[in-house]
C-alpha cells in the first residue's frame, strides 16, 4: 500500500532518477537513463516482466543497493515501516475488532434474537461459515437433533475482503460440509441476504437463521439458535428425545456458560484482538486459568455436567477443536496447547467421536478461514502446517474417558 501520503512510498518508490543514477551500476544505470521523459516517474512501471532478465536483475540489484546504501540506513527504513504499519494496523483492527479505551476487544451484540420456544412459521434456512466457532455450534446441534432435512444449510466462505460469500466447492473435497452456493435465494454474498431481509445497516454475521418465505432474518445469535434447535423444533426433529439442556441441569449449564463464554469462547478473541500489551496479558491469564480449572474438573467428570452431554459442552468443544489449529499460533494463546492437557484433550476427542460431530469439522476450512483472511494478524496469508495431533486419524483414537473416570471414582471410594 503505497500512496503519495505514505512517507515510505514517497521515500522509496518516487525518487527522482538523477538521484538514483548515483547509486545504480551496470545495465541498471542504462535502464534508468533510457528515457528523459521518465526522470521522475515511479519505479514500478519501469519494472516489466517483458524486459530481458539481465536488465531486470540489474535494476533490482540497483534498487537494493539504493535501499540499503549509506543514504538510507536500515534503521531508518525499519523505523519508517514500523511507524507506518503500526498506524495502518490500528486502523484495520478498529474495523475488524472494536476495542474499549484500554485496548480490550469488545464483541458487538447480536441484533436479531429469539426465544427457545419461538414458534416457527414457514420454511427456515441456516447460514453458516465453517471457520466460525459460533456457527459450528449450530451445525452440531442441528446434526445431533436430526434437523438436517428440516433446516437446509448454505455455507459461506470468507471472500478476499473478509466478507462472507457463496461459491461452489470441488466435488473431490473429502469433507462432507464444504462451502456452497446460496441454496435459499441464489445470492452472491451473505450481505446480500441480509439486505434482502431489510437489514441494511447491521453486521452480516454467521450463524444466521433465515425465514425463506418471508425473506426475513429470524436470528443471528448463536446461543439462541442452538437453544431453539434443541427444544423448539422437536416436532420436526428426527431425534426429539435428545435434550441438550434438561431442566434438572439448566442451572449448571448456565453457570458453565458464564465461565466459558468470557474466558474461553470470547477469551481467545480477546487475546488475538488485544490492542495493548496489558489487554493481552489480562486475557491470556484469564484464558489459561479457566482451562486449568476445566481440566481439573474433567478429571472426575466425563462432561461438564456429569455423564450427560449438554449445550455447554458443545460451546466449549467448538473453541477447543480450533485451539491448536489456530488460536495457539495466530491469537498468541501460546502458554499451552490442548494436546498438553490430558483431560481436555481426551474430552475433545470424546465429543469429536460422537456420531455426526466429526462430519461438522472441516479442519482445512477452519485454518484457511483464519490464516488466509485475518490480514492484520497474518499479512503474508501463509498457513502453517496442520498439527500432528490432527493428522492420520489421531482424533479418532481411543480416549477411554468413561472407563478411566469410572476407575478413578472407584479408586477414590476405596482409598
Amino acid at each position: 500500500m503505497y500512496s503519495p501520503g505514505n512517507p515510505l512510498g514517497c521515500c522509496i518508490f518516487s525518487v527522482a532518477t538523477a538521484d538514483l543514477d548515483k547509486r545504480l551500476s551496470g545495465s541498471g544505470r542504462t535502464a534508468v537513463r533510457s528515457s528523459k521523459k521518465s526522470r521522475t516517474r515511479h519505479l514500478f512501471p519501469r519494472m516489466s516482466v517483458e524486459r530481458e532478465n539481465s536488465n531486470t536483475t540489474s535494476l533490482i540489484s540497483g534498487i537494493t543497493k539504493f535501499l540499503w546504501g549509506n543514504s538510507l540506513p536500515p534503521q531508518l527504513l525499519i523505523s519508517t515501516v514500523r511507524s507506518t504499519w503500526s498506524t495502518s494496523w490500528h486502523i484495520m483492527m478498529s474495523q475488524l475488532a472494536p476495542s474499549d479505551q484500554t485496548g480490550d476487544y469488545t464483541r458487538p451484540a447480536s441484533q436479531f434474537r429469539i426465544h427457545r420456544q419461538h414458534s416457527p412459521n414457514g420454511n427456515m434456512h441456516l447460514y453458516v461459515g465453517l471457520s466460525c466457532p459460533w456457527a459450528h455450534r449450530t451445525l452440531i446441534v442441528r446434526a445431533l437433533k436430526g434437523l438436517e432435512d428440516a433446516i437446509p444449510v448454505s455455507i459461506a466462505a470468507p471472500g478476499a475482503d473478509g466478507s462472507w460469500e457463496f461459491r461452489g466447492s470441488p466435488a473431490s473435497d473429502s469433507y462432507k460440509l464444504v462451502p456452497t452456493l446460496d441454496k435459499s435465494d441464489g445470492l452472491k454474498t451473505l450481505k446480500d441476504v441480509y439486505r434482502c431481509g431489510g437489514a441494511y445497516n447491521c453486521r452480516s454475521t454467521v450463524p444466521m437463521l433465515w425465514d425463506s418465505d418471508k425473506k426475513q432474518v429470524i436470528c443471528n445469535e448463536s446461543y439462541d439458535i442452538i437453544e431453539f434447535f434443541n427444544s423448539g423444533l422437536n416436532g420436526i426433529a428426527s431425534n426429539p428425545e435428545l435434550d441438550l439442556c434438561p431442566p434438572s441441569l439448566s442451572d449448571q449449564i448456565s453457570q458453565w456458560n458464564q465461565i466459558i463464554y468470557p474466558n474461553v469462547n470470547n477469551g481467545v478473541y480477546r487475546c488475538g484482538f488485544a490492542q495493548s500489551q496489558e489487554s493481552y496479558d489480562r486475557a491470556v491469564s484469564e484464558l489459561f486459568v479457566t482451562l486449568d480449572k476445566i481440566d481439573d474438573h474433567l478429571e472426575s467428570s466425563r462432561y461438564l455436567c456429569g455423564d450427560v452431554l449438554t449445550l455447554a459442552d458443545v460451546c466449549l468443544f467448538t473453541t477447543l477443536i480450533r485451539f491448536d489449529l489456530v488460536y495457539n499460533v495466530l491469537f498468541k494463546c501460546s502458554k499451552k496447547k490442548i494436546v498438553e492437557y490430558h483431560n481436555l484433550h481426551g474430552y475433545m476427542r470424546d465429543i469429536y467421536q460422537i456420531p455426526k460431530v466429526a462430519e461438522t469439522c472441516n479442519m482445512e476450512a477452519i485454518m484457511d478461514g483464519y490464516y488466509k483472511t485475518l490480514f492484520p494478524l497474518n499479512p503474508s496469508s501463509i498457513r502453517p502446517v496442520m498439527p500432528s495431533d490432527f493428522q492420520d486419524g489421531t482424533l479418532l483414537k481411543s480416549h477411554n474417558r468413561n472407563m478411566s473416570i469410572t476407575a478413578r471414582k472407584l479408586y477414590s471410594s476405596v482409598s
